[in-house]
Formats: structure tokens, C-alpha cells, sequence
């Protein structure tokens, strides 16, 4: 039934089976299990590192230093140049999970990755011409706010199923621990990472439009006076008053008495992190505007998609330049 197989570890031979070979180290791993796979790997690796104990600590230190100094890096560059800090981001956020992924052969999210790239890209692009089109910002507010409610929901279901699979939940339905755990973790992970793309796409796409239209600016006074009955999101015309109820979309009005259209505010404040408002900058009461707790962005949330975000994007360079430095010093 089990494989037979012997290995030989610091010059004791351990004999995993009936029988031996006549050459200590010579097995044949296609016709053991997987735990006796494990087993054989895991004896051969005591082998070979023994002895290395101070090589592995001058390793381990050349981690904890690499890290330390990458987080201050990353914190000045964050400070000092926030723009390219985070475009950069955002490239590797985007392009870092199809290199590993690809590698691994995992179809499905690179389905989802594929379909996600190509919606995405003609929404950036709208939202980048000259002159902007009149319905350019509600279609970028509302595909940008369903995708934040699509990947926030599925988190959501993620983080359920595994914590019901840790309560043994799971046996009820007759379900094994590890594919629901799997099923769980995969759930998860798919809604904070497109949770997270979701909005830095839609904050760099935010500041474009708004600049355009010309009611926002960054960095000073808008450009142009705002009417009474325009959105200074996306310049358009408001045409339900702030007390009736609208069929496809209400008008809200923010404590500095500027009214906005449902989408618009929805896609600038939840999606975009915009929490002030979009013409003079005040600063948005959300729990006010949005009595709904589903829909309010949660602190928790918000710091869980920002270390996501440094795991992802700049985690893997790290790790890569960690074993650059170990290469060079012949450490192994």
C-alpha cells in the first residue's frame, strides 16, 4: 500500500517502509503518497542544511534589515511623491498577480483579471479625454461603484465561509475542511484585491474628471463658479429637487448646502476617497449622508485594502531583492 523507501540524515538511515534499497537516498517518488513525498523532502532538506545555522541567521538578519529599510523608502517616497508613488503602485498592484498567476496556471482569476483589465481600461480612457463627454463621469461612478459593491460582497461571503469552515460548519454539508477553506480564502482574496484596484482606479480617475470639468482642484480655487442646480462632480444639470424622490437616482445635498447627483457623490466619496466636498472642500459628514451601514466605508476596511495593497504590489519585490542580496553573498 505505502511506498518503500529509505533516506539517510546525519548518518542514520531512516527506513519508511518494508523492506530497503540497496542505495541510501535513491527513491522513487512516483509511487509514494503525499505525505510520504513530504517526508522524503522534508528529511533530504535537514540534510543539506545542516550545519549552515549561522549562514541562516546572517540570512534572517539580511531580511529584517532589507524590510526596514524598504518601509522607510517606501514611506518617504509616499510622502515626497505621492503621484508616482502611486501610479507605481497601481502598475505593479495590476501587473504583479498576472506574472504569479500565469506561472501557476490559475485560469479563473485570470479570466476575471482579463475581464476586469479590458472594462476598466475604456473607462480610464473616457475619463481621460479632452473635452470630456457629458455622460463619461456617471458611467465611471457607477461601474466603479458597482465593482467596489461586487469585490466588498464577495469579501464579505469569503471571510464567512471561513470562519464557518474554522466552527465546523463545513460538516454539515458534508464539505471538506480544505475545500472550503480554499473556497473561502479564494472568495476573499478576489474582493479585497479587485476592492482594492477598484479604488485607486477610480481615485486617479476621480481627480482627472473633476480637474476637467473644472468645479475641483487639488491644489487651489475651482476654475469655474458652481449654479445652484449643477454637480460640480460631473458639470451636469441636476434635475431632481434634494426632497423629492428620484426613479433612478436621488440628489444629495452635504452640509455645506452643495447638491449633488446619487451617483456622482456615491462614486466621489465611498470609491474615490474623496472625503471633502468636491467644489469647496469641506469636509463630508459620510455617517450623515449615508445612514445605511453597508454603506459606509469602515476604517478597518479602508487600512485592511492599503496593507493588501503594500502585500501585493511591493511585498514580492522585496522578497526578490532579499534573495538578490543572498545570491551575491553566496548564502543559500
Amino acid at each position: 500500500m505505502a511506498g518503500v523507501f529509505e533516506v539517510e540524515v546525519d548518518g542514520v538511515e531512516h527506513d519508511h517502509g518494508v523492506g530497503h534499497h540497496h542505495e541510501p537516498n535513491q527513491v522513487d517518488l512516483s509511487k509514494l503518497s503525499p505525505e510520504e513525498k513530504w517526508r522524503v523532502e522534508h528529511a533530504r532538506m535537514h540534510a543539506k542544511h545542516k550545519g549552515h545555522e549561522a549562514m541562516h541567521a546572517e540570512m534572517v538578519l539580511i531580511l529584517i534589515v532589507t524590510l526596514v529599510v524598504a518601509q522607510l523608502v517606501l514611506v518617504q517616497w509616499k510622502q515626497r511623491h505621492s503621484k508616482s508613488y502611486n501610479l507605481v503602485t497601481l502598475f505593479q498592484m495590476w501587473v504583479v498577480p498576472l506574472y504569479f498567476t500565469t506561472k501557476l496556471h490559475w485560469w479563473r482569476f485570470l479570466t476575471t483579471w482579463f475581464i476586469f483589465s479590458v472594462v476598466t481600461a475604456f473607462v480610464s480612457f473616457r475619463a481621460t479625454r479632452k473635452p470630456l463627454n457629458c455622460t463619461t463621469p456617471r458611467l465611471v461612478y457607477k461601474w466603479f461603484l458597482l465593482l467596489y459593491k461586487i469585490s466588498y460582497g464577495t469579501g464579505i461571503v469569503g471571510y464567512t465561509v471561513v470562519m464557518f469552515t474554522l466552527f465546523g460548519i463545513n460538516l454539515i454539508f458534508r464539505i471538506k475542511p480544505e475545500d472550503a477553506m480554499d473556497f473561502g480564502v479564494s472568495l476573499l482574496f478576489y474582493g479585497l484585491y479587485y476592492g482594492v484596484l477598484g479604488r485607486d482606479f477610480a481615485e486617479m480617475c476621480a481627480d482627472f474628471m473633476a480637474s476637467t470639468v473644472g468645479y475641483y482642484s487639488a491644489s487651489g480655487m475651482p476654475t469655474k463658479h458652481l449654479s445652484d442646480n449643477i454637480c460640480a462632480v460631473c458639470g451636469q444639470q441636476i434635475l431632481v429637487d434634494v426632497s423629492e424622490e428620484g426613479i433612478i437616482e436621488n440628489t444629495y445635498r452635504l452640509s455645506c448646502n452643495h447638491v449633488f447627483h446619487e451617483f456622482c457623490i456615491r462614486g466621489w466619496c465611498i470609491v474615490g476617497k474623496k472625503q471633502t466636498c468636491p467644489y469647496c472642500k469641506e469636509k463630508v459628514d459620510l455617517k450623515r449622508m449615508f445612514s445605511n451601514p453597508w454603506e459606509r466605508p469602515h476604517v478597518m476596511y479602508g487600512q485592511l485594502l492599503d496593507w493588501l495593497r503594500y502585500l501585493v504590489a511591493w511585498q514580492p519585490v522585496i522578497i526578490g531583492l532579499v534573495q538578490g542580496i543572498n545570491y551575491i553573498l553566496g548564502l543559500e
